[in-house]
């Protein structure tokens, strides 16, 4: 079965997916998930919107994961709240963590992934994170009422949602606002790092990034934007304290890591690191 999808990209602006073969298309308590074969290999898409391609999802995890693990004190303790393919949690584990605690609201998506997506979990995996054993522990909850219960602090926390909308009955908007932001905080170890998918910085849809940068600078001491330079998302990362020249510490913490990115080196690092002048231009941001 092939079908197409029009995914919206912004104000009267849609991109259409031909999907060659639809391996999953159903709707669960949280949303309507596809996955199939498109031109980029087998995609993800939930609600019309694409998640994640074969040919791009490591570049986007990579983007996600490496720059807050490089700014983090420690990486021991991560948690990951959403992301339901399960790469970023193997990349926490790449990058040494002994505990990564993965939250998703919605298991019905993460076992599909699981079972159809060539990255990420493989079911085996995941069977294994959903026992607990292993270093990575699944949890099918709300990640508000997670971050209300848990008593561990964490090294990193990582909050990789769909991108924020206008959508008064989409679920995820709420774990975008301050408030979560706060909750995020307020479980990070010392030297922690809160980290966020921020939206896309191109000009006729960076509302979301703009005012992902307004909360977390003023959330934190020290905000370190990444724009992938070879997909379409930004990402921002936060500490409650101030550090001097983190781009410059991030850089020596690359050099010394022994998981090596595959798209992301020092020079991308400190390219990647400048934020769009729309952001620079803000009240408070560096010029």
């Amino acid at each position: 079965m092939s079908t197409r999808i029009s995914e919206p990209v912004g104000p009267g602006l849609t991109r259409v997916w031909e999907v060659s073969d639809v391996l999953v298309d159903m709707r669960t308590d949280f949303q309507h998930v596809v996955i199939g074969r498109t031109a980029q290999g087998v995609s993800l898409f939930c609600d019309d919107e694409r998640q994640s391609t074969e040919a791009s999802q490591l570049v986007y995890h990579e983007a996600l994961m490496v720059p807050p693990m490089l700014l983090a004190d420690e990486v021991d303790r991560v948690l990951i709240i959403g992301s339901s393919e399960g790469v970023a949690s193997q990349l926490a584990v790449a990058y040494g963590a002994e505990q990564v605690d993965h939250v998703d609201i919605d298991a019905e998506t993460v076992r599909a992934c699981a079972t159809h997506l060539p990255y990420g979990y493989t079911p085996e995996e995941l069977a294994a994170a959903e026992r607990g054993d292993g270093r990575v522990r699944v949890h099918y909850r709300d990640g508000w009422d997670f971050l209300a219960t848990t008593t561990t602090r964490y090294d990193v926390v990582v909050i990789d949602l769909p991108d924020e909308n206008d959508d008064p009955d989409a679920q995820h908007n709420r774990l975008y606002g301050p408030d979560f932001l706060r909750r995020c905080t307020e479980v990070l170890a010392p030297g922690g790092v809160v980290s966020c998918q921020a939206g896309c910085p191109t000009l006729w849809r960076h509302d979301t990034l703009l005012s992902a940068w307004d909360r977390f600078t003023d959330a934190f001491g020290t905000v370190v934007y990444f724009g992938s330079d070879e997909h379409e998302w930004a990402f921002l990362s936060g500490r409650p304290d101030v550090r001097d020249s983190p781009v410059e510490s991030m850089a020596e913490a690359l050099a010394r890591s022994a998981y090596r990115p595959e798209s992301i080196d020092a020079e991308a690092l400190r390219g990647c690191t400048v934020p769009p002048r729309s952001v620079r231009i803000r009240a408070g941001a560096p010029r």
